[in-house]
């Protein structure tokens, strides 16, 4: 019995290259692109949905610390929810750094394809196509950690920390009239004034992460700058 020469073969070369034809052949691209923006779209979707709940967890976490620390001896859950905080932001910031990369191909994709196809006047970026294939290739980063986290700073957790902070201040002076602030503002195994040089140093680094004046890298944007090249985390 013959072989028959319809039977795929994975292994076969041309099985592999099964996609060349599309770099040469307008409708195969034209169709693989829109496959490809589809699921760039929900990549994109996907993690700005859990940006969205990390912001959620951390504000009901500050909303059940605010509730619970006027009701409870001593200032510790207060601190204990600056430190839940930070770690939501930690947890943000990764998340959002992935969400900007797969946002980034899918704005590239509608700079250099759909916004050339309704007004044809030539594309931004001379070589998006080898962009997109050696970022699929080698994956990367599009906005540094540090831009990154200063950024969500600024947006949505300075705020949360500052009332918290703020609340705290209150909490270790207003609010306990019979106590001194150090009394107040001591937790087991260390006094006051640490604890509130501690929280000090602690503001002070967040306020200078967040408005310390740097280049803004990232490019692309409603608040980026217009760049013959493609955007590239440090």
């Amino acid at each position: 019995m013959g072989e028959d020469s319809d039977e795929f073969k994975p292994e076969g070369e041309e099985e592999r290259e099964v996609s060349e034809k599309a770099a040469y052949d307008r409708s195969e691209m034209l169709s693989l692109l829109q496959q490809y923006y589809r699921g760039e779209m929900s990549q994109s979707a996907t993690f700005l949905g859990r940006l969205d709940l990390t912001v959620d967890w951390a504000i009901a976490v500050v909303t059940a610390i605010l509730a619970l620390s006027f009701e409870s001896r001593g200032s510790y859950l207060l601190l204990i929810g600056m430190v839940a905080l930070s770690m939501f932001l930690i947890f943000d910031v990764r998340r959002y750094r992935m969400y900007d990369a797969y946002r980034a191909r899918v704005r590239l994709i509608e700079e250099n394809v759909l916004a050339n196809a309704f007004d044809p006047e030539g594309v931004p970026l001379t070589n998006w196509r080898e962009e997109i294939a050696n970022d699929l290739k080698h994956p990367t980063y599009k906005v540094s950690y540090i831009e990154t986290l200063a950024r969500r700073l600024k947006r949505i957790y300075l705020p949360l920390l500052v009332l918290l902070g703020l609340a705290w201040l209150f909490r270790i002076t207003i609010f306990v009239p019979d106590e001194t602030w150090n009394e107040t503002a001591a937790i087991p195994g260390i006094p006051g004034e640490i604890v509130v040089s501690i929280v000090g140093v602690f503001y002070v680094v967040l306020f200078v992460l967040t408005f310390w004046p740097r280049e803004r890298k990232a490019k692309g944007e409603f608040h980026g700058k217009a760049s013959d090249t493609w955007k590239e985390a440090d």
